[in-house]
């Protein structure tokens, strides 16, 4: 028997109160939602997982790597923070490295989670 414990997941939210990960997550087909979720999910009960499902960013960041069922790539970036996982940002991939403006908006939002009061 394993001593493994599934890790919470929980969503970035803005100071309005809006989503936008989970929001990203609703508007895709459903084959891919439950792929991406899938990996979510396996990361949730593995964590700390490695490559090739999970990629260190540095600094406390990583991305979630998904091949979806129609034929695109999808990247969700998020942290292990105080005992759980927060999707900071996803997005469908379309270029060979993650965009810059990705990783930036991700570490903007991390760094809003660190610095939230408790």
């Amino acid at each position: 028997m394993t001593d493994k414990k599934k890790i919470p997941l929980t969503f970035y939210r803005t100071r309005s109160g809006r989503e936008p990960v989970r929001e990203w997550y609703k508007a895709q087909p459903k084959e891919d939602r439950n792929a991406i979720g899938h990996d979510l999910g396996s990361a949730q009960w593995a964590w700390p997982v490695g490559m090739p499902l999970c990629k260190p960013m540095g600094a406390g960041l990583y991305e979630i790597r998904t091949t979806l069922p129609s034929h695109r790539i999808a990247r969700t970036l998020l942290i292990y923070w105080h005992g759980q996982l927060v999707a900071l940002h996803a997005f469908i991939k379309k270029t060979r490295t993650t965009p810059h403006a990705d990783i930036t908006l991700a570490r903007t939002r991390q760094q809003e989670v660190e610095h939230e009061k408790e």
